[in-house]
C-alpha cells in the first residue's frame, strides 16, 4: 500500500471512537493498520446504529476504514502471543482500552515495552494516565462536561450544550497520531521506542485551554456566547430575511464598512460604537440595531454586499447547504470508498496539493485473520 507513511504498521486495540479514530488516521496516510477485535462482535462501534452495509453501522465504516482485521480472544494466553506475534513486526501500538484492562491482559506499556523495546505504545484514557480518576472510564458527553466545554457552549442563560461533533474523541485520536509521530522520530535518533499517554480529559481541558487562562491569569469567569465571541462586537449570526449568516467585525475599520453597507455610516462616529471596547460596553444597544437592519433583506443580498466590501462574512449553513457549497467540491474532501457504493469525509490535510486517498473499506471482523495468524476467524 503506498502513502506518506509506506512501511510503517501500526497495531490497533480500538473500540468506537478515539482509538479507531487514530488508526484511521494512520491507515489514510498510507500505515499498515492492524484492527485486533474480540472474536463476539468485535468494536462495538459495528454494532452503533442501524446496519449500513454488510452488517455494520455507518460509525464503524468512518473510523475503520483502510484497515485490516484479526479477531483474537486476548483472554487466552495463546492469542496473547499471537498479538505480540504482530507486535514484534510494528512501529505503533494503540489502544482506548478501559482503564485497567490492558495490565490486566498481560500487555500494559511496561509488559510490552520490555519485550518490544522499539516499540511506540499509545495508551489512550478517559481521566490520563495519572491521578485519583485514572481508572474511571468516560465518553464523549461526560468528558465534555467534566472537562469545562459545556459549560462554555450555548445561549447567555441558557443551560450547558454538547458540542454537535465528537471534538474530545477525535482529538483526542489527533493528538495520539501526533505523539506517535514525534515518538518516531525520536526513535530515528535513539532507536528506542517508548510511551504515548493521551486522554480525553487532557484535550477537553486543552480546548478550553482559553477560557482557563483567562480564568487562571486574569480571575475571568467564561460567559456562553451562542454565536458570538467574548471580545469582538458585532462578531456573531444575526437572521436576514431568509436565514441566518455570520458578520465578523475583528476590528474597527471593518465595522465601518459594515455601517456604510447597511446604511448607518454615523455608528463610528458615535461614542458608543467609536472602537470595540466601547462596542463591548455597549452591545446592548448596538446589537438590536444591526439585527433590524438585516432582518430587511434576504442573506444572499448581505452576502453579496459584505463580502464585495470586504467583511468577513459567511452563510450559517446546515449539512445540505456546505455540500452545495461549490468550495466543498473544488476541496474533494468526500473521498470514494474503494470497491464500495459510498463516499466518507477524508483527512483535511493534503501532500503535495494531494488529499490522501482511502485504501480500501473498513474490514469485515476477522477478514485477515488467515493473511495475518495463519489461521481463519475462530
Amino acid at each position: 500500500m503506498g502513502g506518506i507513511l509506506a512501511g510503517i504498521r501500526v497495531v490497533e486495540l480500538g473500540q468506537v471512537l478515539a482509538g479507531p479514530f487514530a488508526g484511521a488516521i494512520f491507515a489514510d496516510l498510507g500505515a499498515d493498520v492492524i484492527k485486533v477485535e474480540k472474536p463476539e462482535g468485535g468494536d462495538d462501534a459495528r454494532q452503533m446504529g442501524p446496519a449500513f452495509r454488510h452488517g455494520d453501522a455507518l460509525n464503524f465504516h468512518e473510523f475503520n476504514r483502510g484497515k485490516r482485521s484479526v479477531a483474537l480472544d486476548l483472554k487466552s494466553p495463546e492469542a496473547v502471543e499471537q498479538l505480540h506475534a504482530l507486535l514484534a513486526g510494528a512501529d505503533i501500538m494503540l489502544h482506548n482500552l478501559r482503564p485497567g484492562a490492558a495490565e490486566a491482559l498481560g500487555i500494559g506499556p511496561e509488559a510490552v515495552c520490555a519485550r518490544h523495546p522499539r516499540l511506540i505504545y499509545c495508551a489512550m484514557s478517559a481521566f490520563g494516565h495519572r491521578g485519583p480518576m485514572r481508572l474511571r472510564p468516560g465518553y464523549e458527553p461526560l468528558l465534555q462536561a467534566f472537562g469545562g466545554l459545556s459549560s462554555i457552549t450555548g445561549e447567555p442563560g441558557g443551560p450547558p450544550v454538547r458540542m454537535g461533533a465528537s471534538v474530545v474523541d477525535q482529538g483526542t485520536g489527533m493528538w495520539t497520531v501526533i505523539g506517535a509521530l514525534a515518538m518516531l522520530q525520536h526513535r530515528h535518533a535513539t532507536g528506542r521506542g517508548g510511551v504515548v499517554n493521551t486522554s480525553l480529559f487532557e484535550t477537553a481541558l486543552l480546548w478550553a485551554g482559553q477560557k482557563i487562562s483567562a480564568y487562571v491569569n486574569q480571575g475571568k469567569s467564561p460567559e456562553r456566547h451562542a454565536s458570538g465571541h467574548p471580545n469582538f462586537v458585532p462578531y456573531q449570526a444575526f437572521e436576514a430575511a431568509d436565514g441566518p449568516l455570520l458578520v465578523c467585525c475583528g476590528n474597527d475599520r471593518l465595522f465601518a464598512k459594515l455601517a456604510i453597507e447597511l446604511g448607518r455610516p454615523g455608528w463610528p462616529a458615535d461614542p458608543r460604537f467609536a472602537t470595540n471596547r466601547a462596542r463591548l460596553q455597549n452591545q446592548e444597544a448596538l446589537l438590536p440595531m444591526v439585527a433590524e437592519v438585516l432582518a430587511g433583506a434576504p442573506r444572499t443580498v448581505w452576502l453579496e454586499r459584505l463580502m464585495r466590501a470586504g467583511v468577513p462574512c459567511a452563510p450559517v449553513n446546515t449539512v445540505p447547504e456546505v455540500l452545495a457549497e461549490p468550495q466543498t467540491e473544488a476541496l474533494g474532501m468526500l473521498q470514494p470508498v474503494p470497491g464500495e457504493d459510498f463516499a466518507l469525509v477524508g483527512l483535511p490535510v493534503s501532500f503535495d496539493g494531494a488529499r490522501p486517498a482511502i485504501a480500501r473499506p473498513a474490514p469485515r471482523l476477522g477478514e485477515h485473520n488467515a493473511e495475518l495468524l495463519g489461521h481463519p476467524a475462530r
